[in-house]
């Protein structure tokens, strides 16, 4: 009856994600079983790698199609990584665990980073929000750097500005003040209290005048400071609202930003971080589970037939070459 049997499609499917031979397999009866088991693992885990990379690269790429096609390529690799992991599985050798080990610590490694883009998925909606608390702060960051980039030129140009406006300040102050000690001389409130243009009336006239004439001259030759500065300071303010809005039109939603905004929730919130660690566990269970499987699962016939066929093949390749 054994003999006989012959695996429907499905079967070979599995058996073929299992790593296992076909022709050997269909004799051992209870084995049949056990490698189909590891099959849909090792396929649930292809599907899993599969959308998780296709997310991945939905969030680097615009068009929907080729992050399906990188999905599917990149889920290929991981299959065929899965396959060589649970085909390297040798349970009746004395030293297994040592490549065992290497291999749990290759799958964890692969789960962890298959995990992000899962994660990312089932938090879509918190971690979006986050990342734009997140960019916001970069953004007042940036200005801030840009800000005190530029200070010490721009502390220049304003110092200049100031001593120029209180220069001309002084000179316009010493113009009203000779000017009204002029008005109070002819009016007789001040000075000599004497009502007229006398000596000392036109001589506070000829003050006021030269005042008003120094006034001038100086506005006249400050102006052109005052205006240099105050081109130079919206100069300094256009280039910094320059960079700014170079640094704004950077800022993205992608995986590295998204995988930041994750990790600042984790920070901020317990809840987030108990379900985030629950789901890593969970995840990478579903990446190891297909070599814990093959490790796990008791040898059957299967190996025991598979070793007489190698030997046996061992053993006439030597004898051709002898």
């Amino acid at each position: 009856m054994q003999e006989n049997y012959h695996p429907n499609r499905r079967e070979q499917f599995l058996w073929w994600l299992s790593t296992a031979e076909t022709e050997l397999l269909k004799d051992a009866v209870v084995d049949r079983n056990r490698h189909s088991i590891i099959g849909m693992l090792v396929l649930g885990t292809w599907g899993f790698a599969t959308l998780a990379w296709s997310y991945f690269f939905s969030t680097v790429v615009s068009a929907w199609w080729l992050a399906v096609i990188l999905g599917i390529f990149m889920g290929g690799l991981i299959l065929f990584i899965d396959r060589a992991l649970i085909k390297g599985v040798q349970k009746s050798i004395s030293i297994a665990w040592k490549p065992l080990v290497f291999r749990l610590f290759l799958a964890i490694t692969i789960g962890l980073f298959m995990a992000q883009p899962a994660l990312l998925f089932l938090f879509e909606k918190e971690v979006k929000v986050q990342a734009s608390i997140d960019n916001e702060i970069r953004k007042k960051n940036k200005n801030t750097a840009l800000v005190k980039s530029y200070q010490l030129d721009k502390e220049q140009f304003i110092t200049q500005q100031k001593q120029a406006n209180e220069k001309i300040n002084r000179y316009y102050q010493e113009m009203i003040n000779t000017r009204n000690r002029f008005i109070e001389e002819t009016d007789g409130t001040g000075g000599s209290k004497k009502i007229g243009l006398k000596a000392i009336a036109l001589a506070k006239k000829a003050a006021a005048e030269k005042a008003a004439t120094d006034y001038q001259a100086m506005t006249e030759k400050l102006i052109i400071t005052i205006q240099y500065s105050d081109s130079a300071i919206q100069s300094i303010n256009s280039i910094i609202a320059k960079e700014q809005a170079s640094f704004n039109q950077l800022l993205n939603n992608g995986f590295i930003t998204q995988i930041e905004a994750l990790d600042h929730l984790i920070q901020q919130n317990r809840a987030v971080a108990f379900r985030y660690y629950l789901l890593i566990v969970l995840l990478l269970l579903i990446e190891i589970m297909p070599l814990l499987a093959k490790y796990l699962l008791p040898s059957g016939t299967y190996e025991v037939k598979s070793k007489l066929v190698e030997a046996e093949e061992i053993k006439l390749i030597k004898a051709s070459y002898s």
